[in-house]
C-alpha cells in the first residue's frame, strides 16, 4: 500500500511489527490483568519518601507510553491511563527475553503493560519498579510532537482520539461535562422528576422554530424527522398524568454551524404541572447553581476573562425594556414600517417587514443579546413568536416566556404552557398560514391537539441548552470544544 511505504516513520513502525510477530510475541493480546490504576497508586504510595521501597504488593498496571528516556541498560518512561501518568523504571538486561525484546521493540504510543514494586526516587518522583514487561497493543499511527502537540484545530476536532491522548485539559473538559449532566439528573430526580424518553423519529416535528433533518421509513412509506424538540411529546405526558417530567436528549436541528450551534446537540427539556414560568424561573436558577457548586466549588466562574456569578436571584429584564435599555429605542406603539426601519438601522438582513413581535425580537438580537453577560432573565415576549405559551395575564399581546442569557448567549427556553385548547388551535392555525413564507413555523399537529383537548393542567416547561452550559463551566469558547465529535465537513 502505498501510505505504508511512503512515510519513513510508520514503515519502521511496521517493521518493529513484524519484528514482534517473528520473535513469537503477540502484539496484540486478548486481554491483561492489571490490579490497579495510576490515580490508585499515587492514592496509596504518595507518602513515599525519597529512595524508599515498597516490596509488596506486586503492581500490575498498563496504559500508553508517552515518553521515553533509555540510560545505557536501564530506562525510564510515563505510562498514561484514563486516570494520570506515572512514571516507570526498567533495567533491560533483568527482563525476560521476550519482555526484553518487546522493550528494544517499543515506540512511544505503544500500549503496554507492566509489573513490579513502587519507589521513590532521589529527586522524590514515585516510580514503579518493573520487573516484567508486556506489548499489548503496537500501534503504527505516529503522536503528535509533545511539545507541540495538536497545534491544528481542524485536527483536533477531527481526530479527537489524539486530542485525548495528548491533552489532559481536554479530558478533563470531557469529565467535567460527564459531571454536569450527572449533577442535571441528581437536582431533577431530587425534585420529583421522572426521566423520560421520548421519540427521536417523529411523524411531525415541533416544539421549535427550526428545520429539520428529513429521512424517509420504508415499510411504513412515510417520511419522518429527527427530533428538533421533545416538548409535545413531553406535554402528552403530562395530559397523561405524569406531573414532573424531563427528557435529556440529543435534538437534531438542520441550521448553521458557529461557536454555539452544532446540528446536533444535547438539551434537557422538563415539564411540571401546576406551575407557571415565574416559579420555574426560580427553579432554572437553582438548577444552575446547583450545577455549578457540585463540578466548579463555586457559583462564581470566570469566562473568557469575565467574572461570572451564578448566584441566585438572577436579574429579569423584560424584552421591551430591554430594547428601550440597549437599542435606545422605545418599540412600543410603534408600527411595522417603523420597527422594520430600526432593524435595518442595526443590521438586519429582512427583505421586508413581517409581524410587528417578529422585528422586535430582531431588534432585540441585533441590540441587547451582546449586552447580556451576567444571568439575566429576559422575559414577556410577543405573542407572534412563541405560539405554545400562554398569554400574559397582565399585559395585551405578549405571553409569560422567558429566556436565560449567560454570556451573551441564550441558555434556555421557557412558558407558562398554553392549554387552552381553543386558542393553541388558532395559534397553531396562524402558524400553518405563516409556513408560506417562514418554513421554520410550527406544523399543524392534530394529534397534539387532541391530547389539548382531553385536558392539560397549568404547566410551566423549560427547555435548557446543555452544551452551552458546559461551556461557561469549562471556559471553552466553543461548542467545538465540548462535543467530543462536533459535526464537519468530510475531511478530503
Amino acid at each position: 500500500m502505498k501510505e505504508q511505504t511512503d512515510n519513513p516513520i510508520k514503515a519502521e513502525k511496521r517493521r518493529k511489527l513484524t519484528e514482534l510477530r517473528k520473535a513469537g510475541i503477540d502484539p496484540f493480546p486478548h486481554h491483561y490483568e492489571r490490579n490497579s490504576t495510576v490515580q490508585e497508586l499515587r492514592n496509596k504510595f504518595g507518602h513515599l519518601k525519597a529512595t524508599e521501597h515498597t516490596s509488596e504488593p506486586v503492581i500490575q498496571i498498563a496504559g500508553r507510553v508517552m515518553t521515553v528516556r533509555l540510560m545505557g541498560k536501564a530506562a525510564f518512561f510515563n505510562l498514561q491511563d484514563q486516570s494520570g501518568t506515572i512514571q516507570v523504571y526498567l533495567k533491560i538486561n533483568e527482563l525476560a527475553p521476550l519482555d526484553q525484546k518487546s522493550f528494544e521493540l517499543l515506540d512511544l504510543g505503544d500500549i503496554v503493560g507492566v509489573e513490579g514494586t513502587m519507589f521513590g526516587t532521589k529527586t522524590g518522583e514515585l516510580t514503579l519498579s518493573a520487573k516484567k514487561f508486556q506489548m499489548l497493543c503496537k500501534t503504527l499511527e505516529p503522536l503528535p510532537d509533545k511539545h507541540s502537540g495538536l497545534a491544528d484545530v481542524e485536527i483536533k476536532y477531527r481526530a479527537r482520539y489524539l486530542d485525548l491522548i495528548t491533552n489532559p485539559e481536554s479530558r478533563k473538559v470531557f469529565e467535567t461535562r460527564s459531571k454536569v449532566i450527572r449533577e442535571i439528573r441528581n437536582f431533577m430526580d431530587g425534585r420529583g422528576f421522572l426521566e423520560v424518553e421520548t421519540p427521536i423519529l417523529q411523524p411531525i416535528y415541533g416544539g421549535a422554530a427550526a428545520h429539520p433533518f428529513k429521512t424517509h421509513h420504508r415499510t411504513l412509506d412515510m417520511p419522518l424527522y429527527l427530533r428538533i424538540s421533545p416538548e409535545l411529546y413531553l406535554k402528552r405526558l403530562i395530559v397523561g398524568g405524569f406531573e414532573k417530567v424531563y427528557d435529556l436528549n440529543r435534538n437534531f436541528r438542520n441550521e448553521g454551524i458557529d461557536r454555539s450551534h452544532n446540528p446536533e446537540f444535547t438539551m434537557l427539556e422538563w415539564y411540571e404541572a401546576y406551575t407557571d414560568y415565574n416559579y420555574q424561573m426560580k427553579q432554572f436558577e437553582e438548577l444552575i447553581a446547583h450545577v455549578a457548586n457540585a463540578v466548579c466549588g463555586t457559583t462564581k466562574v470566570t469566562y473568557q476573562g469575565e467574572q461570572i456569578d451564578l448566584t441566585p436571584p438572577w436579574r429579569r429584564l423584560t424584552m421591551i425594556d430591554a430594547v428601550k435599555e440597549y437599542a435606545k429605542f422605545d418599540p412600543t406603539n410603534r408600527d411595522e414600517a417603523e420597527l422594520f426601519k430600526k432593524a435595518k438601522e442595526l443590521g438586519s438582513d429582512a427583505k421586508k417587514a413581517v409581524s410587528k413581535g417578529e422585528m422586535i425580537a430582531e431588534i432585540f438580537e441585533l441590540a441587547c443579546e451582546e449586552h447580556l453577560i451576567q444571568p439575566t432573565f429576559i422575559i414577556d415576549h410577543p405573542q407572534e413568536i412563541s405560539p405554545l405559551t400562554k398569554s400574559h395575564r397582565k399585559m395585551k399581546g405578549l405571553v409569560e416566556r422567558f429566556e436565560p442569557f449567560i454570556c451573551k448567549m441564550e441558555v434556555g427556553n421557557a412558558y407558562t404552557e398554553l392549554n387552552d385548547p381553543e386558542e393553541q388551535r388558532r395559534r397553531l392555525e396562524e402558524q400553518e398560514k405563516h409556513r408560506v413564507i417562514d418554513d421554520e413555523a410550527h406544523p399543524m399537529d392534530e394529534d397534539f391537539l387532541q391530547a389539548i383537548d382531553t385536558g392539560m393542567p397549568p404547566t410551566g416547561g423549560v427547555g435548557v441548552g446543555v452544551e452551552r452550559i458546559v461551556m461557561i463551566l469549562t471556559d471553552q469558547p466553543s461548542i467545538r470544544d465540548i462535543l467530543l465529535f462536533p459535526t464537519m465537513r468530510p475531511h478530503k
